[in-house]
């Protein structure tokens, strides 16, 4: 797991309450960086999620790296989409396929109070991403 998850969990995690966490879910939605409309095509649409989510995956050979970007028209989708990136960004392929998302998102206590077509987009994104890293492994 990288530090930019640990540091954006850990919101999370110390706030007690469905509430105050979908505030801090919210929040990270906010603080996504502007994806660039030019990486907003069809390719990078998210098959299987409700709210639009348009997730670019790269790869940085020199550092050997998974390179993330995202965006939804939703804002809680795009708060859990900040959380899916912050935890796969930077990661190598083998690094990425060994993540279980789910687990992260269950410890943070998010799973039970998301609806099951949000849960459906967070594995649909996830696996999008968990694809991309073993063709690259």
């Amino acid at each position: 797991m990288n530090s930019a998850f640990e540091a954006v969990s850990k919101n999370i995690e110390t706030v007690a309450g469905w509430q105050q966490k979908y505030r801090q879910i919210m929040l990270l939605g906010k603080q996504l960086p502007v994806m660039p409309e030019v990486l907003k095509v069809d390719d990078a649409l998210v098959k299987g999620c409700e709210s639009k989510v348009w997730l670019y995956i790269d790869f940085d050979h020199t550092e050997n790296s998974l390179v993330l970007a995202g965006d939804s028209d939703t804002r809680i989708v795009k708060g859990l989409l900040a959380l899916i990136l912050a935890l796969y960004n930077g990661l190598t392929p083998e690094q990425a396929t060994q993540i279980n998302a789910y687990d992260e998102f269950e410890r943070l206590g998010l799973i039970s109070h998301l609806s099951p077509s949000r849960g459906n987009g967070i594995k649909a994104m996830v696996d999008k991403i968990q694809t991309m890293a073993e063709q690259k492994q």
